[in-house]
């Protein structure tokens, strides 16, 4: 009923835990039943290790959170070496959230992972182009496309690429990278935002601006991921402020084929298994037999 396969990529359920928010999966290893797990998009990962932002970097907001952690791991090699052989155990899909200033790094992380056992690749081009200003990749169709085209040419597993939302259009870029060779679409990763304490009139974040994910996040979501959908003829998996069952079906209503479930598991580290094992129920309450006959659905007609 739930199981699905995303641009070749095989998963007993269409969750998935988003990137960044799970960690490489061993920091949930005691509360997770790893059976409704779709897949985990491990932490973002770059060439070289980084220690990340300096300051404060997390923030809660009104219904949502901010961050910017950026993107500490302890790099390619130090995941191929020490942490992919643990997390094998899982029996899960790994897939494998690569980010680069250039697109020698994401084409060099692609060519590293290729004797690798992961089941895909999720690129994030949200990262700074180090060459154009430190624009972002994923704001303009040709430096998104260029990306995806040279991990496309390297890569032997499926690849995701993971579309911003800080973007005037979103169909624009998404219809780029399919031309390029993506296999399925991610979206969204967060929107950028800020906040101000009153007392001291100085930025929360020692970033100054970061990533708003959660709740606040979600309508903005399922509506890029509803436009995207219309666009594209590849599977697209949404994202952004899911914390419910009823959150997941709304994305599959919009054109979802699978979800990921991102800041919701700080709330509830069970969340993941509490949507697989809900959704069943909802499925037969509307007397659907596989969760594909659900994609898509949403009537056009409003209230």
């Amino acid at each position: 009923m739930l199981n699905v396969n995303i641009a070749g990529i095989e998963m007993k359920t269409p969750i998935i835990a988003a990137s960044g928010t799970f960690g490489f999966g061993e920091e949930y290893e005691d509360f997770v039943d790893w059976s409704t797990v779709g897949a985990i998009s491990v932490k973002g990962l770059t060439l070289e290790p980084r220690l990340g932002n300096p300051g404060r970097r997390v923030a809660e907001t009104p219904a949502g959170m901010l961050n910017s952690v950026g993107l500490q791991n302890p790099g390619i090699a130090v995941f191929i070496r020490e942490i992919m052989p643990r997390i094998k155990k899982y029996g899960v899909p790994v897939v494998v959230n690569i980010n680069g200033n250039t697109v020698e790094d994401y084409a060099r992380i692609t060519e590293l992972l290729e004797d690798v056992d992961i089941a895909g690749i999720e690129v994030n081009i949200s990262c700074p182009n180090t060459k154009h200003g430190c624009m972002a990749f994923g704001v303009v169709p040709e430096t998104a496309a260029e990306v995806v085209a040279e991990v496309k040419r390297r890569a032997r597993v499926p690849i995701i690429v993971k579309l911003s939302p800080n973007v005037t259009d979103i169909v624009s870029i998404a219809r780029a990278v399919e031309e390029a060779g993506a296999d399925a679409i991610s979206l969204i990763n967060t929107l950028l935002g800020m906040a101000i304490d009153t007392k001291t009139w100085k930025p929360i974040l020692g970033n100054i601006t970061g990533g708003l994910s959660g709740p606040a996040v979600k309508p903005v979501a399922v509506r890029m991921v509803w436009q995207t959908a219309q666009a594209v003829t590849i599977p697209v998996i949404g994202m952004g402020g899911i914390t419910s069952v009823q959150d997941a079906v709304e994305f599959f209503l919009a054109g979802a084929s699978a979800v990921q479930v991102g800041t919701g598991n700080f709330l509830n580290p069970r969340l993941i298994n509490d949507i697989a094992q809900q959704l069943p129920d909802y499925l037969a309450s509307h007397k659907l037999d596989h969760i594909t006959r659900l994609v898509g659905q949403m009537q056009k007609e409003g209230y």
